[in-house]
């Protein structure tokens, strides 16, 4: 790619994820890779129309439109799997949203293109932009707000069921231990950590209803309640995933299993031993667990044909 100026806004990017949302060196890299060759394509199209790629940093990426990205995913089709090109499709995503934000582009011309249709045999996730994309995109400007999204932070920050998830009550959060107390299947308790973020949007959402004078913290009293002050259902949290999800504009299908799918998948792709994760998720067999390992194919493969000097 020619054009300085998208490198300095790739450059941006990159400073931006780490500045914003910590990630690593190696994720901020690959992410960079796929924009880097997503610019790429856009300037080959470039040089086929105008004869030259010489754009500035204010009509390089505006020009892009969802048939141009498009165009890119297809020609990704025989060199990358359906999941890899999924994984490129939320880095567009996720660096739209950049460009949105620091005024370069009016609107995000990847959110209206579906991600590839994956194979039903293997559990359904969400890449781990498109993870943050729904949980950073949720509005907090009401009480109801603030109980969805610490819902779903405490399903992805700790991989439990929906029926666990529903089931948890008051005395279950330890906010000074950072753990929760987890009634599973065959009423089978378990502790699990849980992250510093999920436990700050579950406090913000108890402090809310203390102000409202709903708060109730006796022994069996639910830990997140619905409009009625009740304990919300599984039917219930399956509809307000599905609304979050639809006004993020995700084109993809989310239920809350996929969230603790997302969780597995996402802890083993970071390196976390296989029965580490068996135990964090409740499994009684090992087998089960295994079948969240399918992500790192695509990277354990990408990795060997970079590296084995005889492939």
């Amino acid at each position: 790619m020619s054009s300085s100026d998208a490198q300095m806004l790739i450059r941006a990017f990159g400073d931006a994820l780490d500045a914003e949302k910590g990630y690593s060196v190696n994720t901020i890299r690959a992410y960079r890779r796929d924009v880097e060759s997503f610019a790429e394509y856009v300037a080959e199209l470039s040089t086929a129309a105008r004869g030259h790629t010489e754009l500035s940093d204010s009509s390089f990426f505006s020009s892009v439109d969802r048939l141009t990205i498009r165009g890119w995913l297809a020609s990704l089709h025989g060199v990358n799997g359906k999941r890899t090109i999924a994984r490129k499709l939320s880095t567009l995503r996720t660096f739209f949203d950049f460009l949105v934000k620091r005024g370069t582009v009016s609107d995000n011309p990847a959110d209206s293109v579906k991600s590839p249709k994956l194979e039903q045999n293997l559990p359904n996730y969400l890449p781990v932009d498109d993870m943050f994309r729904l949980l950073d995109s949720a509005p907090v400007e009401s009480l109801l707000d603030l109980r969805n999204v610490a819902l779903f932070e405490t399903m992805y920050s700790t991989g439990i069921r929906i029926s666990e998830l529903a089931g948890l009550n008051v005395p279950d959060v330890d906010f000074s231990g950072r753990f929760i107390r987890v009634l599973g299947k065959g009423r089978k308790e378990r502790i699990l950590p849980i992250g510093r973020r999920a436990l700050s949007r579950i406090r913000a959402y108890r402090d809310w209803l203390s102000a409202l004078g709903k708060l109730t913290v006796s022994g069996h009293a639910a830990l997140f309640l619905n409009y009625s002050g009740g304990r919300l259902t599984t039917r219930s949290i399956s509809r307000i995933l599905a609304r979050l999800v639809r006004d993020c504009s995700l084109q993809l299908q989310v239920s809350p299993h996929a969230l603790r799918h997302s969780f597995a998948t996402h802890m083993l792709d970071a390196g976390a031993d296989l029965r580490i994760v068996q135990e964090l998720l409740g499994h009684r067999s090992l087998s089960t667990t295994q079948k969240y390992t399918h992500v790192s194919i695509d990277r354990l493969m990408e990795t060997y044909d970079k590296a084995h000097p005889r492939k």
